[in-house]
């Protein structure tokens, strides 16, 4: 592969490049604030031994206040180098609840307190130790790559005379060259713990911004589902009270001219005939168009009495069972609802069974639905019949769907859906 470093660009960890400046400024920088912690802490102490307990206590909660309410400005001090010496945006840690004057004993409860300390007080004067490390490597390796320059003029009995210790002297000079050389990758090093620790301390724990996160989707998917239901709800008003009333006056109107008008043409008591036909199965669809959008039987009887209606509409026996002492919201109702519907369609249509049982239960915070035939069984879901269909919708609400359908039968279809909203 052919190198993109251009003729007049310096080498990333050339002591000369930008990089091995930026790195050395971004850790030299960091040195006052990873040093501050212990500064206020160590500040009181300095020529003064109390020697009784009252005094330790008072010294040290007068420094250990200072810290806590310091520990924020600080975190904010360090994101900002950091997105400014090296464009890193570190996002900013939870506030606390009552303002840092407040109540500032009540941050040691917080996890992301004791990570800011943990930086501030034992891995910042790490990093500003290693950042002390880096000047010194390169004023040493200035000092001593330049011996050469000012060693001319020492006298002869000095250590680094060129006439009278010139070795030493070209030795110390490659030393530096040396030091110069290791600064830039030193700084390297040193910046990239401290980018390390600044993303891992400094910033909004990981774990729990995907578990807030998660719950944020849960919340907006509930928030989607619910608006769904509820505009299949004002759908179902809609026609319901609109198009279904004019359907019925309709094909009022036509059964009254169907049954008193007299001495009409043959042609035109046909006409008047095929469309009152046609308005009461037009009427019939809409109806059964309306209860698959949302009956209004189960948002005002419950499940009990709309899954009813739907047995009673299956030319298969059906024995249901439904024990739900405390109604769910309408959502898992409804989810529940159409589970039933479409598994006693499913069961007309394919499964060639005598009998069927459903039972809906309610278990707790568990609304359980079981629906099983004694027909030929090998429902699968992965071949279309509905049934996947059903499991999105299930899913849809944070329930489980299990489909057990061998060979020759019989098949049971097994839903539960969290019911405490």
């Amino acid at each position: 592969m052919a190198s993109t470093q251009g003729p007049g660009r310096a080498r990333p960890h050339a002591p000369w490049s930008s990089a091995a400046w930026r790195d050395t400024a971004f850790t030299a920088s960091g040195v006052p604030l990873h040093f501050a912690g212990w500064a206020i802490l160590g500040v009181p102490w300095w020529g003064l031994m109390p020697v009784n307990a009252t005094p330790i206590l008072l010294l040290v909660a007068a420094t250990a206040l200072p810290v806590l309410l310091l520990a924020r400005p600080a975190t904010r001090a360090h994101r900002e180098r950091a997105w400014a010496m090296l464009g890193l945006d570190v996002p900013p840690l939870p506030e606390w609840p009552d303002g840092p004057f407040r109540s500032p004993l009540r941050a040691l409860r917080t996890a992301e307190m004791w990570r800011e300390l943990r930086y501030h007080l034992l891995v910042g004067p790490l990093l500003a130790c290693g950042a002390l490390l880096v000047l010194a490597c390169w004023t040493a390796g200035l000092l001593l790559s330049t011996v050469v320059l000012y060693a001319w003029a020492l006298p002869d009995g000095s250590t680094l005379s060129l006439g009278t210790h010139a070795v030493r002297t070209a030795l110390l000079c490659a030393l530096g060259v040396l030091l110069l050389a290791a600064a830039p990758l030193l700084a390297s090093a040193v910046r990239a713990l401290d980018v390390a620790a600044v993303t891992t301390l400094l910033a909004p724990d990981r774990a729990k911004e995907l578990e807030r996160r998660v719950e944020d989707l849960a919340e907006k998917r509930a928030e989607v589902v619910d608006a769904a239901d509820l505009e299949r709800r004002r759908i179902e008003r809609d026609l319901h009270d609109g198009a279904q009333q004019r359907l019925v006056s309709l094909a009022l109107n036509l059964g009254l001219a169907r049954e008193t008008l007299t001495g009409v043409p043959d042609d035109a008591m046909k006409v008047i005939v095929e469309a009152h036909e046609e308005a009461k199965e037009a009427l019939t669809e809409l109806r059964t168009l309306i209860r698959g959008l949302h009956p209004a039987v189960l948002e005002d009887r419950g499940l009990d009495a709309a899954l009813s209606g739907v047995a009673a509409r299956v030319p298969v026996p059906v024995r249901l069972r439904v024990e739900v002492p405390e109604r769910a919201s309408s959502t898992v109702e409804a989810v529940a609802y159409f589970v039933v519907s479409e598994a006693l369609t499913n069961v007309v249509k394919h499964a060639r069974a005598t009998s069927v049982e459903v039972a809906v239960l309610r278990e707790g915070a568990t609304l359980r639905v079981v629906v099983g035939d004694d027909g030929v069984g090998g429902a699968d879901p992965a071949r279309g019949t509905g049934l996947t269909g059903l499991a999105r919708r299930v899913r849809s609400v944070d329930g489980t769907f299990r489909v057990t359908s061998p060979a020759g039968g019989p098949t049971t279809l097994t839903v539960e859906l969290p019911c405490a909203l």
